[in-house]
């Protein structure tokens, strides 16, 4: 989850308690100032639309409620697994070209990415309903694009799409489950900060990925920096603590929360792939 204000947990947490003591409605500016710390989209045309390098298909779909939606597919010839990447709560898609590039040539994946509603090139304002049907409606696309049932796709999240991405597990199943840098659940992030107040109570978006992970019952890789500034390393270990077996958790030495992934990372991700064939 990239944040791009450090002191978003303090302003937050100032404008909940104002928000307490002076009645301000769910849709009022608190919920409205929330929002607009969780989720930090990037909307078309900024962005590098057009990347070096980067073989991909412009995807549009549309969630269950109506949203239209955009995204990203990069096809492979003999691809290893189908696989649905879920990205962080800032920027848009073009910000993951180059992770697209590493997953579909280094590991020989065929490769989707979308932007939530209000991200990119996607209609509408993001929330924790909206996002999640984002996700569904893209799986969705994807498993009718390289003809796979829905729940072979592979789900892949990073911070913020940790948690879209174990939604979708919990709920439907998939062949695997990749996690970087995540998190419990929104208010403990929030909690984090600013532990005087009652975020569980206050916060709309929870995505309460503690709660769900035990849900889903299939192979499962983590991996977190310990030196994370934004996302404690201890949740990612509490999650990990949370799910079921087959798991598998690497530690990031020395990463902070937007560090690239490490060689170890790279080699234990390609051994979760060739044993998801298996």
């Amino acid at each position: 989850m990239r944040v791009r204000s450090p002191a978003w947990s303090f302003a937050l947490g100032l404008l909940l308690l104002a928000g307490c003591r002076g009645g301000f409605p769910p849709a009022g500016p608190v919920a409205l100032i929330e929002s607009s710390l969780v989720f930090q989209p990037t909307q078309y045309p900024q962005g590098d639309w057009a990347p070096a390098g980067l073989a991909y298909e412009d995807v549009h779909f549309t969630a269950e409620d109506g949203t239209r939606l955009h995204g990203w597919y990069c096809p492979h010839p003999r691809p290893r697994a189908v696989v649905l990447l879920c990205h962080g709560n800032a920027g848009n898609i073009t910000d993951w070209a180059g992770v697209l590039r590493h997953l579909n040539r280094d590991h020989g994946l065929a490769v989707m990415t979308f932007d939530y509603r209000g991200y990119g090139r996607s209609e509408g304002e993001p929330d924790e309903e909206g996002i999640l049907k984002d996700a569904r409606a893209a799986r969705a696309w994807l498993a009718r694009r390289t003809g796979v049932a829905e729940r072979d796709v592979v789900l892949m999240g990073r911070s913020l799409g940790g948690a879209v991405a174990i939604d979708l597990a919990a709920k439907d199943g998939t062949r695997g489950l990749i996690l970087e840098s995540t998190f419990t659940s929104l208010p403990e992030v929030a909690g984090e900060q600013v532990a005087w107040l009652p975020f569980r109570l206050l916060m709309r978006n929870q995505l309460n990925s503690l709660k769900k992970i035990p849900r889903y019952h299939g192979p499962l890789l983590l991996s977190h920096g310990d030196a994370d500034s934004l996302i404690p390393f201890e949740q990612s270990q509490r999650l990990f603590a949370a799910a079921n077996e087959p798991k598998h958790f690497v530690r990031i030495p020395g990463g902070d929360h937007n560090d690239p992934q490490t060689p170890e990372y790279c080699r234990a991700l390609d051994g979760f792939i060739t044993a998801l064939r298996r």
